[in-house]
């Protein structure tokens, strides 16, 4: 959960999520964005502008094609 500083934990197991560059795959292509990570289970938080952003965009290009 957030406070108003946006400094999210990981709701599985409690432990202050940390920025991390991470590797998105979708239908054979790939993207990096940084992202919020638990560095204990592996956790990853997508935000909202993420996923209905960049996310959406490719998806929506691979699909096309």
């Amino acid at each position: 959960m957030a406070d108003g500083n946006e400094n999210w934990t990981c709701g599985k197991c409690g432990a202050a999520l940390e920025k991390k560059k991470t590797v998105f795959s979708y239908l054979g292509r790939s993207f990096t964005h940084d992202v919020d990570v638990c560095p204990v289970c592996g956790a990853v938080r997508i935000p909202r502008e993420l996923a209905e952003g960049r996310m959406a965009e490719v998806e929506e290009q691979l699909e096309d094609k």
